[in-house]
């Protein structure tokens, strides 16, 4: 994903391909490689599935953004191409930004086993070893909105990169106890988000044995295009926006965020007088100087991630039972002929986890996932099904 800025974007991000209908993920046309001096920053929760079986769902998808977070702010851009998975990131880079890029992610690893109780691997793939390997990593832009740009990943590279750094490969360590990275702008202020038409889908379908990429572009056609009988294409989050919670769910998470422990109680009271500022000015409909807080939730609707393209296509999507059995029937044809492999995971509502440099700027990004394991649990689908 990219976010719009006011920096000056860097010239290969500027150059990009940038396409506006979804239904163009799938065309390795749209895509441009990433240049030779650039590296991918990779990170996942070490046995996600079983923190989410705990019922921690909410807490990994947290440190999967703060991985974006802390990255996008100590390298003081929002413009590099980067995707949520749910239980982790990818980042694209320059090699310029190597060291600083290191120590981020060695520091969001100790945030992450310190407040959160988990375990981030995370590792540092040169692009030149994974075109060595006969892969690629190309990147295209997807336009969601006026001020959101998502980038998508193509060509291989991304998925070898994540198999390399769980064979513990290209790793990095964590910093020492104590360090903390600057996750600024890094909020989980969202209730869940009930399905309004059926169940919310979270599915994750990557090219099969066959290689047949021409019919795995027919397939991501087909399968968004189901997607598309549904109220704005299956989004999850209503169109004005999701609810205000005065006590988000995700509050604890969030102050352990941004404060240290002796200060977290007002990093507390300050998000609730906030989340309770901006209720009673929605309920109202009033504004807060230049702040619309309607305005915002419709922007928070149009940016978010409900759908992208990573070395496959990966979708949460909210869906009726007529929809959800045609696309099941879509994938399984697929799958059976070697076109795709896939995992499908269901649930009844979805989790929001956003970056807000500031909510009077509109380039705000919202990462969606399934609420009881998502694309975690699409993978675990997906992998049972795979070759040893």
């Amino acid at each position: 994903m990219l976010m719009e800025t006011a920096a000056a974007p860097d010239p290969f991000v500027a150059s990009l391909p940038v396409f506006a209908k979804f239904e163009s993920v799938a065309d390795i046309d749209n895509y441009r490689p990433i240049p030779d001096g650039w590296a991918l920053a990779t990170a996942d929760i070490v046995g996600s599935t079983k923190a989410i079986g705990a019922g921690r769902y909410k807490t990994v998808n947290m440190a999967g953004a703060s991985v974006i977070s802390a990255l996008l702010n100590a390298l003081g851009r929002q413009d590099l191409p980067f995707v949520f998975g749910g239980d982790g990131a990818l980042v694209a880079f320059p090699g310029s930004a190597l060291e600083v890029t290191r120590n981020a992610l060695a520091a969001v690893q100790r945030w992450v086993a310190d407040e959160l109780d988990l375990t981030l691997r995370a590792a540092i793939v040169p692009i030149k070893d994974i075109r060595a390997q006969g892969l690629d990593v190309r990147v295209a832009r997807f336009r969601a909105s006026e001020a959101v740009f998502y980038a998508m990943f193509a060509g291989g590279g991304g998925s070898w990169a994540e198999a390399e750094m769980k064979a513990g490969r290209y790793r990095i360590d964590p910093a020492p106890a104590g360090a903390r990275p600057d996750l600024t702008g890094l909020s989980c202020r969202w209730n869940p988000i009930e399905a309004r038409h059926g169940e919310i889908v979270s599915i994750i379908a990557i090219p099969g044995v066959s290689r047949d990429l021409r019919g795995f572009q027919f397939l991501a056609s087909d399968i968004i295009a189901l997607a598309g009988r549904q109220e704005r294409d299956g989004h999850p989050v209503p169109v004005n926006g999701p609810d205000y919670s005065l006590l988000p769910a995700g509050l604890d998470i969030e102050a352990r965020a941004v404060a240290p422990a002796g200060r977290r109680w007002l990093a507390k009271l300050w998000v609730v007088f906030l989340m309770t500022l901006t209720a009673v000015t929605d309920r109202f409909g009033w504004t807060i100087g230049s702040f619309d807080p309607k305005v915002y939730k419709r922007d928070v609707a149009s940016n978010s991630d409900f759908r992208k393209f990573d070395d496959g296509l990966k979708m949460t999507i909210d869906v009726d039972a007529d929809v959800l059995q045609r696309i099941e029937n879509r994938l399984k044809q697929a799958e059976e002929a070697g076109i795709c492999n896939y995992g499908l995971h269901r649930q009844k509502s979805a989790l929001m986890t956003c970056l807000v440099a500031s909510p009077l700027q509109r380039d705000h990004v919202h990462f969606i996932d399934g609420a009881a394991g998502g694309y975690a649990m699409a993978a675990a689908s997906l992998k049972a099904k795979m070759p040893d």
